[in-house]
């Protein structure tokens, strides 16, 4: 992977709305976005849209179609190697304390 791919990877990641998305997606495995806008309070679909395209074209998420619908998952190869502790938050998220 060349360096602006990098680049890429983590200016995605710098936005906290695309993290929440990886974080929402990481945890239910497969989402189409009619499924994480319930999740995203009230971002526009055309919003959601962009963001998942973004995250989709640096490479941390793959996307399916299936009949009419696009489906998102994450590229857990693509997020272990280049940013392991989101890859951990989304997966296992960190629990509060009692």
């Amino acid at each position: 992977m060349d360096i602006d791919q990098i680049v890429k990877i983590h200016k995605a990641l710098g936005d906290r709305t695309r993290y929440k998305i990886i974080q929402i997606i990481g945890k239910e495995n497969c989402l189409c976005p009619g499924q994480l806008d319930c999740s995203l309070d009230g971002i526009p679909l055309s919003t959601l849209s962009h963001h998942l395209k973004q995250l989709s074209d640096c490479g941390i998420l793959n996307s399916e179609k299936r009949g009419t619908y696009i489906y998102y998952s994450l590229n857990e190869e693509i997020i272990r190697k280049y940013a392991p502790d989101v890859y951990d938050i989304s997966i296992n998220p960190v629990k509060p304390k009692s």
